[in-house]
């Protein structure tokens, strides 16, 4: 969502609905468990980022040699699961402050215990979040990882008292008390020691700068087919099956830039995971109904939105194909 601190952008008007849509809304939109699925970084030091994402912010790392690390955490079933990859790219060169590219991605915890646990922990490691909100549907959390990514630990309202008017829920970017949830996460590690995200820890949601709003309801919700659930002056929230959004999208610090080069620092990729592979088949059919540049990748598809962000298809149980990553794709050199 938007931290507390910030203030909002140049406003951006979008119409609900676009004209020339590639088919009707009903059609195209994605099935309800729709949901992200894992979040690839391009990193400078591997080593640097593997002790943050691990003892800073409490991922389980589940795999690592020279060039890439994959960390994870465990699902309700106590199943470890892969949620973030890390590719080491020494010679890549941190992202101009003026381009498109990631804002932030989001840690989904499973309660607000779990919330408090995190801050407390980041409190304790002498790595405070640098803003916090309370954003009606969730609370969050904000940070950056040494290496500038954006990111946001947040724990979701329970969905019967978000509010919707006129099909769009109402969010918020307010203050709460972070001194009383502090110390309720000081006596809950107190209790118990700290051992890392609780389990059904996952990725919930990511936030992109992008040029154009326009393009981005174009390209998000009316080819790929995630439903506009809220906006803002400068900004557009989108998801799947009634959740408050999947992808951000703001043009704040970003209207009218151009993608960050190729060779830079920061998002690789991010996946977007769909209940079967049938699903996937239909929106092949329509992103070339819509004469969209697609590739077959592992079990799904890949596609770049109009500032290059790879977004990765894929059936979710098809997750670990991920991990095979086609370097030449993800690194900007193809598509």
């Amino acid at each position: 969502m938007v931290r507390s601190q910030e203030k909002e952008g140049t406003a951006s008007r979008v119409d609900a609905h676009m004209q020339n849509e590639v088919e009707t809304i009903d059609e195209a939109l994605l099935p309800p468990t729709t949901h992200i699925g894992l979040v690839a970084l391009t990193v400078a030091s591997l080593a640097g980022a593997c002790t943050f994402y691990e003892q800073v912010l409490g991922f389980r790392l589940l795999e690592q040699g020279q060039r890439r690390a994959v960390l994870g955490a465990a699902d309700e079933q106590g199943r470890l699961q892969p949620l973030l990859l890390l590719v080491a790219q020494p010679e890549a060169q941190p992202q101009p402050p003026y381009t498109t590219g990631l804002y932030h991605f989001a840690i989904l915890v499973p309660s607000r215990s779990a919330l408090e646990r995190s801050l407390a922990h980041l409190v304790a490691r002498r790595y405070p979040p640098g803003g916090y909100s309370d954003h009606l549907v969730s609370e969050a959390l904000y940070l950056s990882d040494p290496e500038a990514n954006g990111i946001e630990i947040y724990r979701d309202r329970p969905r019967e008292t978000w509010r919707w008017q006129r099909g769009q829920v109402m969010m918020a970017v307010d203050p709460f008390d972070i001194q009383a949830m502090l110390a309720q996460g000081q006596r809950s590690l107190a209790e118990a020691a700290w051992d890392g995200l609780a389990a059904g820890t996952v990725i919930g949601h990511i936030h992109l700068r992008v040029a154009d709003l326009r393009e981005a309801e174009r390209f998000y919700h009316q080819i790929l087919g995630f439903e506009v659930t809220a906006q803002m002056p400068g900004a557009l929230f989108v998801s799947a099956g009634g959740y408050h959004h999947h992808i951000g999208l703001n043009t704040w610090e970003s209207r009218g830039a151009p993608p960050p080069p190729e060779n830079s620092l920061g998002l690789r990729f991010f996946s977007v995971e769909l209940p079967t592979a049938e699903e996937i088949e239909r929106l092949a059919e329509r992103l070339a109904r819509a004469d969209w540049p697609l590739q077959k990748w592992g079990d799904g598809l890949a596609v770049r939105d109009p500032w290059r962000n790879l977004v990765v298809l894929v059936p979710e149980e098809a997750r670990s194909s991920l991990l095979a990553e086609d370097w030449g794709l993800a690194s900007g050199t193809a598509m």
